[in-house]
């Protein structure tokens, strides 16, 4: 099915208490990423969405209790002189995970088909190629055993305005807000074709979309973290390492008698 992005602007607020339900996600996601580390796994998350919808917000409480030895955030800007000289995926092949890492992608490689389509960065023979050489390079890394999570976060013109004036009128969030915001906000209209057109060529079942409902905060950092969380554990044994006997022997000459259970926590009762 089509995704249609006005199934996504109820703006519902969240229901429940929220920083109990943001602390259980955290804990989950905790542990999801030590699988990763222990068990050598690799995995992209990627962030699309419009300016001030809340992606930074996810992506901070994301990985609030990541141990940031395993995992990077890429905060994606204009390419470089060295980067446009380039096939435009070479950058983002640059910074794939090696085993028992996360990359994070804040804004991706869909800039092919987004602002450079709209702004007129690439002609439209190189943004419409761009999706079946997107969809490869997808298909590759799932192939190669990378868990791919695809995360767009919108949010209404009303939504974006509140939030971009909020930036505006606060000393220390101005930084957030350039020229760059208000040009885009000027075309909204094409940036929405842009976006369907994208759902439509690239909703895979390799690599499918989750569209986050960026209207309320609170709401979409919970969806958003639910939804990172279940795709993870899918992909990685949710078991902890064996303990080297040889540890535990010299443990027990240092420290005296363990007491070493074998029994996991119960995942099912700390699901978020």
């Amino acid at each position: 099915m089509t995704i249609d992005l006005t199934d996504y602007e109820a703006g519902a607020p969240y229901e429940g208490n929220y920083k109990k339900k943001l602390k259980k996600l955290q804990d989950r996601l905790s542990r999801i990423h030590y699988a990763h580390i222990v068990h050598k796994r690799r995995a992209i998350i990627l962030f699309e969405g419009w300016d001030a919808a809340g992606k930074g917000g996810i992506i901070q409480r994301l990985t609030a209790k990541w141990d940031p030895r395993y995992f990077e955030v890429w905060p994606i800007a204009a390419p470089t002189p060295e980067e446009k000289a380039r096939h435009f995926l070479w950058r983002f092949w640059r910074r794939l995970p090696a085993d028992h890492n996360i990359a994070i992608f804040d804004r991706s490689w869909y800039g092919r088909v987004l602002v450079e389509r709209v702004e007129g960065y690439a002609s439209e023979a190189e943004w419409q190629r761009g999706y079946t050489e997107i969809n490869d390079f997808e298909a590759q890394q799932v192939a190669d055993g990378t868990t791919l999570i695809k995360i767009f976060v919108h949010t209404t013109q009303q939504t974006q305005d509140q939030r971009l004036k909020d930036r505006i009128e606060h000393p220390w969030k101005r930084w957030k807000t350039g020229l760059d915001d208000f040009r885009n906000r000027a075309r909204r209209a094409h940036y929405l074709d842009a976006m369907h057109d994208m759902f439509r060529h690239t909703d895979t079942e390799v690599a499918p979309w989750t569209v986050i409902d960026g209207n309320d905060k609170k709401a979409a950092r919970i969806a958003a973290l639910k939804a990172i969380a279940d795709a993870l554990e899918t992909q990685v044994p949710m078991t902890p390492p064996l303990l080297d006997p040889q540890v535990v022997r010299v443990a027990e000459e240092a420290l005296g008698t363990l007491d070493i259970g074998t029994a996991c926590p119960n995942e099912e009762n700390n699901r978020g």
